[in-house]
């Protein structure tokens, strides 16, 4: 499954580092990547705030690297999971079918959030990356019970 938000250096390595974290404590076999549609951050960490949030529930995010989505994650993945509406249009609007229409959710799209969209914690402080733990956190057990993996 893909990850993906804008510039792939707060929610979608985050939502990456979490996914990954759940399937290795429950043994599921999953290949999990992340990236983001625009190309601001290729090649670069995540961002610190994100690292030192996730380090707090001793996940291991810094050595991730940002990429940016190309049409190509349609035929590698299986699910790709989008942080907002916007992160899901662009990655709709590259789409050649209808199959990989299918392959893409908005990850809040699972979970027991009233929230529509992830909120991105790069323009705020702790406590909203701390947030977005949450709110990932969530959807990810919801993404797994519904799918099966739990």
């Amino acid at each position: 499954m893909l990850m993906v938000c804008l510039g792939n250096i707060c929610r979608s390595p985050m939502a990456e580092g979490l996914m990954r974290h759940i399937a290795q404590q429950r043994n599921l076999n999953l290949q999990v990547d992340s990236s983001g549609t625009s190309n601001y951050h290729i090649g670069e960490s995540p961002d610190k705030r994100a690292i030192r949030c996730m380090k707090e529930y001793d996940i291991d995010i810094s050595g991730l690297r940002g990429s940016q989505f190309t049409s190509s994650a349609f035929d590698l993945f299986d699910y790709i999971l989008v942080m907002d509406q916007s992160n899901l249009r662009n990655v709709i609007s590259l789409a050649t079918s209808e199959e990989h229409k299918k392959k893409v959710r908005l990850i809040l799209d699972y979970g027991s959030s009233e929230l529509r969209e992830v909120p991105d914690p790069w323009y705020g402080d702790m406590i909203d990356f701390h947030r977005t733990y949450e709110i990932l956190n969530d959807a990810i057990i919801g993404f797994l019970t519904e799918t099966g993996n739990v």
